[in-house]
């Protein structure tokens, strides 16, 4: 997908069924994930029906020499949050590289693709939900996509304030050590594979786990 030059890139073909805008009496949503390139590693779509679209779900991303934890908002964005706690509670990001820094201009870490290349993702896509995105500051959580509702895996963390347009769903924050931890990775730079300002990170980081709690 190439939709903030050589940054927020991830090859996805394919297009998603707009999410149902109403949220229920039991407050939950329906959501809707529409087939797209094969998947990267074998996984179940998230389920589609009785989606909480309230309250706050806590997980920890494991890199193995270091934790960061994140706080998920169903009520910003349900169908985001639902697709992934989908795919890390069946172990669709354990082993999987974050495989795109940039340190220049923007300041993030894009991981979620099994591959490492930042071409693969689940087997389907679906639709941005910006209602509540506005800004990409220090500790931010979103989407990476190739263009208008074409979500998939691959997400970004932001370890510094970082100027972008909000067309990439927000769905999340990490907390101060989070934050940290990502910034530490950042000052080892990168190799400059995309630009001077975005390459694959000099620290290797192995997504090990994403819990809950």
């Amino acid at each position: 997908m190439a939709v903030i030059p050589a940054v927020l890139g991830l090859a996805v073909a394919g297009c998603a069924v707009s999410p149902s805008a109403g949220v229920s009496a039991d407050g939950t949503v329906r959501c809707d994930y529409r087939t797209s390139t094969p998947a990267s590693k074998p996984v179940d779509p998230p389920p589609v029906t009785g989606v909480p679209a309230t309250g706050t779900v806590t997980m920890t991303i494991d890199f193995g020499d270091a934790q960061v934890n994140v706080e998920l908002d169903r009520a910003a964005a349900p169908c985001t949050v639902n697709s992934f706690e989908s795919l890390a509670q069946q172990g669709y990001f354990n082993g999987s590289e974050c495989h795109r820094l940039a340190t220049e201009g923007m300041f993030m870490l894009q991981c979620g693709d099994p591959t490492g290349t930042g071409r693969g993702g689940p087997g389907y896509a679906f639709n941005d939900e910006l209602a509540q995105t506005k800004d990409y500051t220090a500790g931010v959580i979103a989407m990476a996509n190739s263009g208008r509702d074409t979500n998939g895996s691959q997400f970004f963390l932001v370890y510094a304030d970082t100027p972008l347009p909000p067309r990439y769903t927000v769905f999340g924050r990490m907390d101060a050590e989070g934050i940290e931890t990502i910034a530490q990775r950042a000052e080892q730079g990168h190799d400059s594979s995309e630009s001077n300002a975005v390459g694959r990170p000099n620290v290797p980081t192995v997504i090990r786990s994403v819990v809950t709690g």
